[in-house]
């Protein structure tokens, strides 16, 4: 199972999803995607298998990836402060990959019906979520 997180800005949520997938189910291969440099570094030190950096890596890694896992905005062109361009929502929705996101207002995207939660409490259930994935219940 190959799993791509991609993050933008300082990476800190990509490093902690990371972080908490080697922990949790060491089998996952990790990819990490940064829309930056400073992303992508943050995701190494979260123990990414594999990184690479910018547009074109995402749109190569979810080509290959099973489960694409981020904050919401990776799906919304110009969102992460103009982070994301088109193509790389475009890539990720475009993608066959399961898709894991994490539901985070900054952005300004807003999921209806979904409570303001902590960054631990999202993390949580990402991490949840992608076990349902691996024993074949998603």
């Amino acid at each position: 199972m190959k799993l791509l997180v991609i993050d933008g800005q300082g990476g800190r949520m990509g490093q902690q999803l990371i972080r908490g997938v080697r922990e949790r189910y060491p089998q996952v291969h990790t990819i990490a995607v940064g829309t930056n440099s400073v992303a992508t570094a943050a995701m190494i030190k979260g123990g990414a298998q594999q990184a690479a950096t910018g547009e074109n890596a995402v749109a190569v890694a979810c080509r290959q990836a099973d489960v694409v896992m981020g904050p919401l905005g990776i799906v919304v062109a110009d969102s992460l402060l103009g982070e994301i361009s088109p193509a790389m929502a475009v890539a990720v929705g475009q993608s066959r990959a399961r898709k894991i996101l994490l539901p985070i207002d900054r952005c300004n995207s807003v999921v209806a019906g979904v409570g303001d939660y902590s960054m631990s409490t999202l993390l949580e259930a990402a991490l949840t979520e992608l076990g349902r994935v691996l024993a074949g219940g998603g």
